[in-house]
């Protein structure tokens, strides 16, 4: 069945956005991530315009994260306080970004510079998650001596920052900054390029805050429900790139998805979901820089 996007004037199977949507969502609630990712990139390779995939891809980031979320709060795996810092960072880096979004457009660079950013951001992420999931990885394999000393605890520089606050459900004494830095930077992220922004927020609540792995999934989803949010408003009020028809159908597959990859999520261990997150992301990068480099699947325009 076609159906008319107003937005993005042009028909699309209804089948496909719906298959779209659930597989998407599938993704968010198994890794934490709003999936933009991947979904940014094959709205526009079905022939979605790219500002159009950008702001109407924020409103089904939403709808999945918010369905997501609920099961984690449920499970008491979500850290509210962290979250709320995450979400101040992130309101901020939200508005910033509409802005950027709107002075690019503006010069007609947009379509480009989303393209590009995808290629740098995935590239940069996909390998560094990849060499370090591997790495955890094969140390799990490796059997471990009895008498090997423990590891003392270490204090990175969050440390050393000031606006100190303590995180008791992450059992964590930290400045609020990291991740009010953190929280901006994905909020930044989600307005330019339509992305949840989990798979640059995850590896950073593990690697950089330090955060436990049981808690960082739904703590991320937490934080990408409420930025999706204001995104989604910004983009509509300002930018008027939400296509409502073409997201209430990511919406609806989304929904069904996230609640299938919750389940899934409780079955695997976290090293692996990482590692299978990593190869994912790598081999969207290599996607899109092939199409870049061997047909032009970003036309430019000329504007007067």
């Amino acid at each position: 069945m076609e159906l008319y996007l107003p937005i993005a004037e042009m028909s699309v199977d209804m089948v496909v956005l719906l298959g779209l949507g659930a597989a998407v969502g599938f993704l968010s609630g198994m890794f934490g991530v709003g999936g933009g990712f991947l979904m940014t990139p094959l709205l526009i390779f079905l022939g979605i315009p790219p500002a159009v995939a950008v702001g109407t891809q924020a409103l089904q980031i939403l709808a999945s994260s918010f369905s997501a979320v609920l099961n984690h709060v449920q499970r008491k795996t979500v850290d509210v306080k962290m979250g709320a810092v995450l979400v101040a960072g992130g309101v901020v880096g939200a508005t910033i970004g509409i802005v950027l979004f709107r002075v690019i457009r503006a010069l007609g660079y947009i379509d480009v510079t989303i393209a590009f950013s995808y290629v740098i951001l995935l590239g940069v992420v996909g390998s560094t998650m990849l060499n370090e999931s591997l790495r955890t990885v094969l140390q799990t394999m490796r059997p471990r001596p009895v008498n090997q000393p423990k590891r003392s605890h270490r204090h990175g520089f969050a440390h050393r920052w000031p606006l100190k606050m303590r995180f008791a459900r992450s059992r964590l004494y930290i400045s609020a900054l990291l991740p009010a830095l953190i929280g901006a930077a994905v909020g930044i992220l989600t307005a330019i390029m339509g992305v949840g922004g989990g798979f640059v927020m995850i590896p950073a609540m593990i690697y950089l805050i330090g955060m436990p792995v049981s808690i960082v999934v739904g703590t991320s989803l937490f934080q990408i429900t409420f930025v999706a949010a204001l995104t989604t408003l910004l983009q509509a009020a300002f930018n008027h790139t939400v296509d409502i028809v073409l997201g209430l159908l990511l919406i609806v597959g989304g929904v069904i998805g996230a609640q299938l990859g919750t389940r899934v999520a409780m079955q695997l261990r976290g090293e692996y979901m990482r590692l299978f997150l990593a190869v994912l992301i790598v081999l969207v990068c290599l996607k899109l820089v092939y199409d870049l480099v061997a047909t032009p699947v970003f036309p430019y325009e000329l504007v007067s």
